[in-house]
C-alpha cells in the first residue's frame, strides 16, 4: 500500500460536522465529478474515499449515490470504481458551490462554503481525497502534489494552503495544473492541517532520522575532506623533503628545520597540529603550529629552487 494510500484511508475516518461535510464534498466533486446529463460521475481506486463521499452525501441528503466497476486504464492492477450520482444532483451541486442557482458552474467556491477554519481543513481534505498525492520520505524526495484541472481552482486551492503558511507552488500541465509542496516542515503541516495524524507521527519520524542521517553524512564528509586534505598536503612535503635530499641540500637548512624534516617523514600522516605537538614532547622543545608551518616554508623554497635549478 502506498503512503498515499495509507493518508486517504486515515482521513477517510475522520468525524465532520455538517458544514464540514459540505466543504469536503465541494473539494472532491469539483476536483474529481464530470457533471453529464443531469449525472455527476466521480472515479477512484480507493473503497474508502467511496465509503466516504457515498455516506456523506446520504448523511446530508439522504440519497444513496450507485457504484459502478468500470474499465481501468491506468495501467493499475487495482480496480477502479465510479460513483454515480442521479438523485437530487442539481439539489446538491448547488447545496456544496458547485453550480448557481440557474445550474451554471462556478468557477470560484461561494466563501461561505469555506467560511471557518474547520471548513477550509476539510475542503483541502476534499481536495486532497480526489487528486492529491505525497511521496513516501522513506523511500523518495519530500514531495506533495494536488492536481487539479483548471487555473481557477487551482489559484484558489493555492491561496487556501497559504493560509497556513504551507509555501505551496503551482506548474502548469498538459492536463491541467499541479499544486505542489516541497519543503518536508510544510509537508508535515499539511498533514496535520488535513487530519492525517498518524500519517504526521510516521512522516517526522523518517523526515527526523533522514535529516540526522544527512547531517552525519556531511560531518563525515568534511572529516574525510579534512583527511584528504591532510595526506595530500604532507606527500607534497615529503617530496620537498627528498628533493633536498636528492641534492644533498640538508646541510643548507639550519638544525631546527632540520629537525622537523626529519619528523615530517617520520609522521607522515600527522596534521601540523599532531606534528607539533610530537615534536614538542619528543625533543621537549615546545613548538607551534605557525612555527611548525614556518619550518615547513622554508623547505618548499629550497625544493622549489632545486626544482628549478635541475631543469635548468
Amino acid at each position: 500500500m502506498s503512503f498515499t494510500t495509507t493518508i486517504k484511508e486515515e482521513i477517510s475516518t475522520i468525524e465532520s460536522s455538517s458544514s464540514e461535510k459540505i466543504a469536503e464534498l465541494s473539494g472532491y466533486i469539483r476536483n474529481n465529478g464530470l457533471i453529464e446529463k443531469e449525472k455527476v460521475f466521480m472515479t477512484t481506486e480507493n473503497k474508502c474515499i467511496i465509503e466516504r463521499i457515498t455516506e456523506n452525501i446520504k448523511d446530508l441528503y439522504s440519497v444513496t449515490p450507485k457504484i459502478e466497476i468500470i474499465e481501468n486504464r491506468n495501467f493499475s492492477k487495482n480496480k477502479l470504481y465510479q460513483i454515480i450520482l442521479e438523485d437530487k444532483e442539481n439539489k446538491i451541486l448547488k447545496d456544496i458551490g458547485v453550480v448557481d442557482e440557474k445550474g451554471k458552474y462556478l468557477d470560484i467556491t461561494p466563501t461561505y462554503i469555506v467560511g471557518a477554519n474547520e471548513e477550509i481543513r476539510a475542503y483541502l481534505r476534499g481536495v486532497f481525497l480526489s487528486s492529491g498525492s505525497i511521496n513516501d520520505p522513506k523511500t523518495s524526495r519530500y514531495h506533495m502534489e494536488i492536481l487539479v484541472e483548471k487555473s481557477k481552482e487551482a489559484v484558489f486551492v493555492q491561496k487556501l494552503l497559504n493560509l497556513f503558511d504551507l509555501n505551496a507552488k503551482i506548474l502548469s500541465r498538459d492536463k491541467g495544473y499541479m499544486i505542489y509542496i516541497k519543503e518536508a516542515e510544510k509537508i508535515s503541516d499539511f498533514l496535520k492541517i488535513i487530519g492525517a495524524t498518524k500519517a504526521v507521527l510516521y512522516y517526522e519520524d523518517v523526515r527526523v532520522y533522514r535529516d540526522q542521517k544527512n547531517k552525519t553524512n556531511r560531518l563525515n564528509n568534511m572529516e574525510q575532506a579534512n583527511v584528504d586534505k591532510i595526506v595530500e598536503t604532507a606527500i607534497k612535503q615529503i617530496e620537498d623533503i627528498e628533493i633536498i635530499e636528492q641534492n644533498d641540500g640538508l646541510m643548507l637548512l639550519d638544525d631546527k628545520v632540520r629537525e622537523v624534516a626529519k619528523y615530517r617523514k617520520k609522521y607522515p600522516e600527522s596534521s601540523l597540529k599532531e606534528l607539533a605537538e610530537i615534536i614538542s614532547l619528543e625533543t621537549n622543545k615546545p613548538i607551534t603550529k605557525s612555527g611548525l608551518n614556518h619550518r615547513l616554508r622554508k623547505i618548499k623554497e629550497l625544493a622549489q629552487s632545486f626544482r628549478k635549478m635541475n631543469k635548468e
